[in-house]
């Protein structure tokens, strides 16, 4: 493995001969993207003819698996193996997202509503995180094959609404690829960098950055001064894009042909057909002005541009309602924008770009490609992290991680490395014991998952909780990192305002040298860590079913029967076993089929349960 020389303590990370990559982690396409003489440029495959590499993940063996175009060929042939859409679940329990899993073809389960998801392919389980891994992997090969040498180091763009789970969930993905990632960064503050806003220390600019890719939709409103990016407000909508408007072309086709939807369900290479049609129609429909007509085995497709419009004009009013109320939550109107930029391979529609240029009535910024600009402003950003452009004043950033101890050893990170400082953050957490009145809290710094791999900085005790069962405590968990590097910790139960807090001081000892090795240490471990990781978390949340299961026999043995009580101690005795070995998947598997078995009887309880609470009770009509 070749040395990498970090000078972390100056902000520098990287020396002249180091190499940082920008990609764009998209849900429906990623990209990557390097400076090229002082510009730039997107990265093409290998066959030099496309940026883009669809986020689709397929797996026909265990050890075989597709990622990008090959993959997507998968998605109607074998759905259940061929996972799409990632970003969406990053740093999602199964709660955020129960009210769209019905969009996924392949399977989530849900055994624990406040677990982070995990995606089942054949019998084996994977996080997101790995997922995304897969696809930021493929990137870094991309990147490699082009220009012939080693990449480790990366900016990679999210969302602004992303929340600190799921940038944290980004930047693990990030490290499992073999990737340093030393900002992440929010996709309009890139699409802002790669039109040259906001590189220039000037008056202040508000900055409208509408993206329409082609499964999402956001608006997001910045305030720009002296070099640092303010999200004002944020609106859009996780299930509105291109894909709509393909669907909603799908639709009419089956008006003007007489048939109904049960055609495409019947059939589904026809449906796959259609769709790929559709899209085709719609490109270039937009781009020509021309009328489209062809003829697919019983279908007749056509459609003209009147029709075209008619049908983008309902998708765009939808984005204008996204966009009014992100002015109004940022307390601001049409004319305070200063310039709007476009994002997102949708914007090419001339009607898209019209409809937004009249709502905002000025000129829109869409000379660069809309499905590459959030790339390239990621490459200018890893640009000036690299110190090429002398002029950008960079903001300290804390070195390394730092977090706290949770069960079974992990390391949670609350400030991940490379954050602006000053920096606050914050969790929840909660009791793993009934009646705890203690909690310790230990203070780690490093990028290790597990906290003996990490560097102890100090520890604390939260005295005095007041007795309840597990996991009703409610103890919130404070960061505080002055300008000076000095760490506070606050711990305190919100319910009953006990409160202890820790301070520890600048630097913590290391030198730039410990520093470098420890973050060398973490991507050299990244997979081996995630495998570790990913087994205490299995069996942390098989401990917890265990512990649900035998309260659940023992409060409802009334309503089930001898057969029910013993297939469930079947379940649970095969789950102990599980637990006791070296298998993450076996234990999820197993937790997988408990759950199955017991849903169903835990609503029949339920529903028992309230029945005999109103039992005797009269209710108002």
């Amino acid at each position: 493995m070749a040395k990498i020389s970090i000078n972390i303590k100056e902000g520098k990370v990287a020396q002249e001969a180091d190499l940082i990559i920008g990609i764009d982690l998209g849900t429906t396409n990623s990209l990557v993207a390097v400076m090229e003489n002082g510009h730039p440029k997107a990265v093409k495959g290998k066959d030099g003819k496309n940026t883009l590499v669809p986020s689709i993940i397929h797996f026909s063996t265990a050890t075989d698996v597709l990622i990008g175009d090959d993959a997507k060929e998968k998605l109607v042939s074998d759905p259940q193996n061929t996972i799409y859409s990632v970003k969406r679940l990053m740093g999602k329990s199964y709660h955020d997202i129960e009210s769209f899993e019905k969009y996924f073809g392949y399977k989530i389960i849900d055994e624990d509503q406040d677990s982070l998801v995990k995606i089942r392919v054949k019998d084996k389980f994977y996080s997101p995180i790995e997922l995304s891994g897969m696809i930021l992997k493929a990137l870094k090969h991309r990147i490699e094959q082009s220009i012939g040498k080693p990449v480790s180091k990366a900016v990679i763009t999210v969302p602004a609404y992303f929340n600190d789970a799921q940038r944290q969930a980004t930047r693990d993905a990030g490290k499992l690829a073999g990737l340093d990632v030393l900002r992440i960064v929010n996709e309009p503050t890139a699409a802002s960098l790669a039109y040259g806003i906001g590189i220039a220390p000037e008056a202040a600019q508000k900055i409208a950055v509408y993206d329409l890719g082609g499964g999402t939709f956001d608006i997001s409103i910045l305030q720009i001064q002296d070099g640092i990016f303010e999200v004002l407000s944020t609106n859009g909508n996780t299930f509105l894009g291109g894909d709509d408007i393909d669907r909603a072309i799908i639709d009419y086709w089956l008006e003007i042909n007489n048939l109904d939807d049960s055609v495409l369900s019947d059939d589904k290479n026809l449906s796959q057909e259609l769709r790929l049609l559709a899209e085709e129609a719609k490109k270039m429909v937009s781009l020509s002005q021309n009328s489209f007509k062809r003829k697919l085995k019983f279908f007749n497709c056509q459609i003209s541009p009147e029709k075209l419009n008619e049908l983008v004009l309902s998708i765009a009013k939808q984005t204008i309602d996204c966009c009014k109320q992100a002015l109004k939550d940022a307390g601001l109107s049409t004319a305070d924008i200063d310039h709007v930029i476009m994002v997102g391979g949708s914007t090419r529609i001339p009607l898209i770009k019209k409809v937004v240029s009249d709502f905002f009535q000025k000129e829109v910024h869409d000379k660069l490609d809309p499905d590459e600009v959030v790339a390239l402003g990621a490459a200018v950003q890893a640009d000036i992290l690299a110190g090429n452009q002398k002029d950008i004043l960079l903001l300290d950033i804390t070195p390394l991680s730092l977090g706290i101890e949770t069960i079974g050893g992990l390391m949670d990170t609350i400030i991940p490395r490379n954050s602006k400082v000053p920096a606050k953050a914050g969790r929840q957490y909660t009791t793993s014991v009934d009646g705890q009145t203690n909690l310790k809290v230990s203070v780690f710094q490093g990028e290790r998952d597990l906290v003996q791999h990490n560097r102890k900085l100090g520890e604390f005790i939260l005295r005095g909780i007041p007795p309840m069962p597990a996991g009703i405590p409610k103890i919130e968990i404070h960061f505080i990192l002055d300008a000076d590097g000095i760490l506070t910790v606050k711990a305190k139960e919100l319910r009953s305002g006990v409160e202890q807090k820790i301070e520890i001081r600048s630097q913590y000892g290391l030198s730039e040298e410990e520093m470098a090795m420890m973050l060398l240490d973490s991507i050299e471990h990244a997979q081996s860590d995630m495998d570790t990781r990913a087994l205490l978390e299995a069996r942390n949340e098989a401990n917890n079913i265990i512990l649900s299961s035998d309260k659940f026999l023992e409060q409802n043995k009334e309503i089930l029967s001898e057969e029910e009580i013993k297939t469930i101690l079947e379940y649970v005795d095969h789950l102990k076993t599980a637990v006791k070995g070296e298998n993450k998947d076996l234990i999820n598997k197993t937790m997988d089929e408990l759950n199955v078995y017991t849903t169903p009887l835990a609503h029949r309880a339920l529903d028992h349960n309230i029945a005999d609470s109103l039992k005797g009770k009269k209710v108002d009509g």
